[in-house]
């Protein structure tokens, strides 16, 4: 691997120590980089310098407005290698690719039964734990998933 300075080829040797010497005043974290921590500190200071052309909406890390550019232009850059559908990010992607294969990473610690996505396994605990968060506002009456509260309504029209 080549180095056009030694200041990169000393920035990359670092990602194989322990060695953060950029350290923010704020909360004591250490970068191996100075960009690094000039983009972390946006959190203490809440600036958003990377504003979209479109909506005016504002981010503090340009890859998040990049993400957010594809809303407006329709952009899905990271195809499945399966099925050719389209996604706007890649961890969209890497989602998704899970309906084509068996993995299921998501353990009920009760019953062990195993999920595709973390949501599936939320909406399952609730056997376990009788939890009814989504309540009827005309009649009180609570359900376990909002697919079955918007069942419910129904009835009431």
């Amino acid at each position: 691997m080549g180095f056009l300075t030694s200041s990169q080829l000393l920035e990359h040797q670092q990602t194989h120590t322990e060695e953060r010497p950029f350290r923010c005043p704020d909360c004591g974290n250490g970068f191996t980089r100075n960009s690094t921590l000039i983009s972390h500190r946006r959190i203490h200071t809440g600036e958003r310098p990377h504003e979209c052309d479109v909506c005016g909406m504002s981010f503090m890390q340009s890859g998040d407005l990049i993400r957010h550019q594809r809303t407006h232009t329709g952009e899905r850059p990271y195809e499945c290698d399966k099925c050719s559908k389209r996604f706007h990010t890649s961890s969209h992607l890497l989602l998704h690719q899970r309906i084509h294969t068996e993995e299921r990473p998501f353990r009920c610690p009760d019953c062990r039964k195993g999920f595709k996505w973390k949501s599936a396994l939320t909406t399952h605990l609730r056997i376990h734990t009788g939890e009814r968060p989504y309540e009827c506002p005309q009649c009180g009456k609570s359900f376990s998933q909002t697919s079955h509260m918007t069942q419910h309504q129904l009835r009431h029209c």
